[in-house]
C-alpha cells in the first residue's frame, strides 16, 4: 500500500489542482506534462481503434516505441520537479524541442505532411508563447516553419513516391482520418483544459496586482499623513517654544514690575504663536479630508512663493529674508501640503543659523526647462562635515533641542513630488540648499 501511495502522490504532480506556486516556470512545466501525457495517451488510445476496427496493420512495434518513450519522458519531468530547486527557462524550452522531435520522428514515418499531426507544431509554438520569452518563442516559430517546409519539400521530391494502391490508398486515408480525430481531441483539452486554465491564471494574477495597487496607494496615502503629521509637528515646536519662554518670562516677573505694554505685546505675540498651531493643525485635517482628485494639482509659482512668503514674514518678522524670482508669473508647478512645509522649515532652519540674512530665490535654469529651483542660502557658520554626511537621514540635527527629522521629512515630501534636495556649505561661509522639481507639461494658463 505505501508503494501504491508513493507511486500515485509521484503521479499526483501532474494535477491542475497540484500546480506548485513557486516559480511560473514550474507551472509551465507541470502543464507541458500534463499535455505531453494526454497525446501520448489519445494517441495510443487511436492507435488501438485503427488496429481494433480496421484489417489494416499498422507499425506496432514503431508507435508503441514512440507513446513509451513519451511516458518515459513524463517520468523523467516529474522526477525533475520533485528533485531541481530551481525550473530555468531554458530547461522548459528544451522539453518543448524534444516534443518536437519526436513529432518529427512519428511524422517521418507516418505519411509527413500529408499526416494532420503535424498541426500540433502550432499546439506546441502556442505552448511556448504562453510560458517562453519572446526570443525562444521566435526560435520555436522559426524551427516549426523549417520542419513544415522540410516535409513538403519531401513529399514534392521525385523519388518518393506514395503508394497508390488501393491498399495504401485506404490505409492512407484512414491514418489520415485517425490524424484529424487526434488533433481534434488535443485541441479541445488545449483549449477546455489548459487555455481556461491559463485564463483564469492572469484573472487571478490580474486581481492581485489591483489588490496590490490598491494596497500600495493607501500606503501612501498613510505614509503622507503620517509625514504631514510629523512635519506639523515639527511646525508646532517654535510656536510652543516661543509661548514657553513667554510664560515663564510672565511668571517669574513681579507684578509691581509689569509693564501693562509690555504685557499687551507679549500677550499678542501669545496670540499668535495659538493662531500658528491652529493653522497647523486645521491644515493637517483639511489635507487628511481632501479628494484625492487635489492631491499634486498645479498652481500657480507665484501664489505658492506668496504663501510661503507671507508664512515667513509673519513668524519671522525680525529677520532679514530676501525673497526673490527669476521665473514668469504664469508658471506653474506641483504641489501639496508637505512640499510648502518643506520648504518653510529649511527656511526656518536657515534663519536659526543665519548671522544676518538669508535668501530664497526661485528659478529655472536655462540648460533645464523644465525644472524649478528653489535656492535658500545663509550667511552662518554652515554645515558641520559629520552632519553634512548624514544629511536626509532621521533624527539628524546641529540642535540638541530638536528631533532633527526636517530635513529628513522636507526630502520625503520633495521625493514624493520626484524632486531632490541637495545641502552644500558657500565657500564665503554659510550653507545652501537647493530644491530641484520638475515641472508639469502645462505650465502656462
Amino acid at each position: 500500500m505505501t508503494k501504491i501511495r508513493d507511486v500515485l502522490g509521484f503521479f499526483s504532480d501532474l494535477t491542475l489542482d497540484n500546480l506548485d506556486e513557486r516559480s511560473s516556470m514550474r507551472q509551465g512545466l507541470q502543464r507541458l506534462l500534463l499535455l505531453r501525457s494526454f497525446v501520448a495517451a489519445s494517441g495510443l488510445v487511436s492507435f488501438l481503434l485503427f488496429q481494433t476496427l480496421t484489417t489494416l496493420q499498422g507499425p506496432v512495434t514503431f508507435i508503441l516505441g514512440i507513446v513509451l518513450t513519451s511516458f518515459a519522458s513524463v517520468m523523467f519531468g516529474l522526477w525533475r520537479l520533485r528533485a531541481a530547486s530551481l525550473i530555468s527557462n531554458t530547461e522548459v524550452f528544451g522539453h518543448l524541442l524534444f516534443d518536437g522531435f519526436f513529432l518529427v520522428v512519428l511524422l517521418l514515418n507516418t505519411g509527413g505532411a500529408s499526416n494532420p499531426l503535424i498541426s500540433y507544431l502550432l499546439v506546441l509554438l502556442a505552448v511556448t508563447a504562453t510560458l517562453l520569452p519572446k526570443p525562444y518563442v521566435n526560435s520555436f516559430a522559426i524551427s516549426s516553419i523549417a520542419i513544415y517546409t522540410f516535409f513538403i519539400f519531401l513529399d514534392f521530391r521525385g523519388d518518393h513516391q506514395p503508394d497508390m494502391s488501393a491498399e495504401g490508398q485506404e490505409m492512407s486515408f484512414q491514418l489520415h482520418l485517425i490524424g484529424m480525430w487526434v488533433i481534434f481531441v488535443v485541441s479541445a483539452i488545449l483549449i477546455s483544459v489548459f487555455i481556461t486554465r491559463m485564463a483564469s491564471t492572469i484573472k487571478v494574477r490580474e486581481a492581485t496586482l489591483a489588490t496590490a495597487r490598491e494596497n500600495e496607494i493607501r500606503n501612501e496615502q498613510l505614509v503622507a499623513i503620517g509625514t504631514l503629521a510629523a512635519g506639523t509637528a515639527h511646525a508646532l515646536g517654535t510656536p510652543l517654544s516661543t509661548m514657553a519662554v513667554l510664560l515663564t518670562d510672565l511668571d517669574r516677573s513681579d507684578l509691581s514690575e509689569m509693564n501693562i505694554e509690555d504685557v499687551k505685546e507679549d500677550i499678542s505675540l501669545l496670540k499668535q504663536q495659538v493662531t500658528r498651531c491652529k493653522n497647523s493643525l486645521g491644515e493637517l485635517t483639511r489635507y487628511y479630508n481632501r479628494d484625492s482628485n487635489e492631491s499634486n494639482l498645479p498652481v500657480l509659482l507665484s501664489a505658492f512663493s506668496a504663501e510661503i512668503k507671507d508664512y515667513i514674514t509673519n513668524i519671522h518678522p525680525t529677520s532679514d529674508i530676501n525673497f526673490g524670482t527669476s521665473c514668469a508669473p504664469n508658471i506653474k508647478i506641483a504641489s501639496d501640503l508637505s512640499l510648502k512645509h518643506a520648504v518653510i522649515n529649511i527656511i526656518e532652519n536657515s534663519i536659526k543659523a543665519a548671522n544676518k540674512e538669508v535668501q530664497v530665490k526661485f528659478s529655472i535654469p536655462e540648460p533645464i526647462r523644465g525644472q524649478l529651483e528653489i535656492a535658500i542660502s545663509d550667511d552662518g557658520p554652515g554645515i558641520p562635515p559629520e552632519v553634512l554626511e548624514k544629511v536626509g537621514e532621521p533624527f539628524i540635527s546641529m540642535r540638541k533641542e530638536t528631533m532633527g527629522i526636517g530635513i529628513f521629512l522636507a526630502n520625503a515630501a520633495v521625493q514624493k513630488l520626484s524632486g531632490t534636495i541637495e545641502l552644500f556649505n558657500l565657500k564665503q561661509g554659510g550653507a545652501k540648499t537647493l530644491i530641484k522639481l520638475p515641472l508639469p507639461d502645462a505650465t502656462t494658463t
